[in-house]
């Protein structure tokens, strides 16, 4: 045991503290790796994303922030020129469509060989009672004539306020391409209201140049030229009278496009053009790629179907040059915008 103390365990010792001590200088002189390449030569490698064309399903849903509003008030306008002879209705009252409001005397214009008795005496005025009705039902909620006042046709004597409502959102012009075929309706859900409900009766409208509604051109009364480009697009519809909503909700109307079932589909990243027809590049056998013209039918904003010119399992480059940012379709065009740049589509570095 005293041997065993005084010289194995210090040999062993000895023995460890060399093996460390040769291999901490093998690492730091002789290091089993190969030299380092220069920091002048790139080392990265570019690598274009592609992706497969494949069948798939479009479901072309437009989707719109939307409010409800009261509809307008429907004027109710002098039928005849002359004088009213008595109000029918009192203001604030409810009306039903064709309810006579007032009425107007209408002298009746004599033969002016008849206006006279058999004495030469003038004959008394003779008159005829022309009725003005309600237009629509509702509340009328003005009257602006009182008895015995002259009117004139055309003159706006009231305003009868419906008992419905409308929703309605603004459609950008760009989500117009997706509604090419105009639908007739749409699910509408209210912040905070009832489940969602459908609406019948859609409405597409765009002010004309010149027309009241056009905010730039101004009305053809205000002796505008009509150059305007209008006060933008709505998309409307009644909401159904057994659904109770109030004026200033806000709402979320999702409009159909169409659907599309078992068709070629691409992400629209890869496409340059949004509608009808558009531009991919497909690679090629030996690596390369060649720009290819393809139709397009609908879109969901994040994959469009492709109508022409490709075939399913061609490959072709996920990003296209100048396609859209996002899958959205609404962070603006790439073209300006180096490839691989953040947040846009192009090559990938590899390093």
């Amino acid at each position: 045991m005293g041997i065993t103390r005084k010289w194995v365990f210090p040999i062993i010792r000895i023995l460890l503290v060399a093996a460390i001590a040769v291999a901490l200088g093998k690492l730091a002189f002789f290091p089993d790796r190969a030299e380092e390449a220069s920091p002048a030569v790139p080392t990265g490698e570019i690598v274009e994303p592609r992706t497969t064309v494949a069948l798939g399903t479009i479901t072309n849903d437009v989707v719109l922030q939307a409010s409800v509003s009261a509809d307008p008030a429907v004027p109710v306008k002098s039928t005849a020129a002359g004088t009213v002879d008595e109000i029918f209705v009192a203001q604030g009252a409810a009306v039903a469509a064709g309810d006579v409001v007032f009425d107007v005397k209408v002298p009746i214009e004599r033969d002016p060989a008849q206006s006279v008795d058999a004495e030469g005496k003038p004959l008394p005025a003779i008159f005829r009672y022309e009725e003005v009705t309600a237009p629509s039902s509702g509340i009328l909620s003005s009257l602006s004539v009182i008895e015995g006042q002259d009117v004139t046709i055309g003159l706006a004597a009231g305003q009868i306020a419906p008992p419905t409502f409308s929703v309605s959102g603004a459609l950008q012009p760009a989500q117009q391409y997706r509604l090419i075929t105009q639908p007739t309706e749409a699910t509408v859900a209210i912040t905070g209201g009832p489940a969602p409900f459908t609406c019948t009766g859609l409405r597409i409208t765009t002010p004309l140049p010149g027309s009241s509604q056009d905010s730039t051109g101004g009305s053809g009364a205000a002796g505008g030229t009509g150059g305007g480009t209008g006060s933008g697009t709505t998309v409307s519809c009644p909401v159904p009278g057994d659904v109770t909503v109030f004026s200033g909700l806000a709402a979320q109307m999702t409009i159909t496009g169409g659907k599309a079932e078992n068709v070629l589909i691409v992400p629209t990243t890869a496409v340059r053009g949004a509608a009808q027809t558009g531009t991919v590049w497909v690679s090629a056998a030996d690596g390369s790629t060649e720009q290819r013209a393809v139709g397009l039918g609908l879109s969901d904003g994040s994959q469009v179907q492709v109508t022409g010119g490709l075939a399913e399992g061609e490959e072709i480059l996920q990003f296209a040059p100048g396609a859209l940012a996002d899958p959205a379709g609404a962070g603006g065009d790439c073209g300006a915008v180096p490839p691989g740049s953040a947040g846009c589509g192009g090559a990938v570095i590899v390093r």
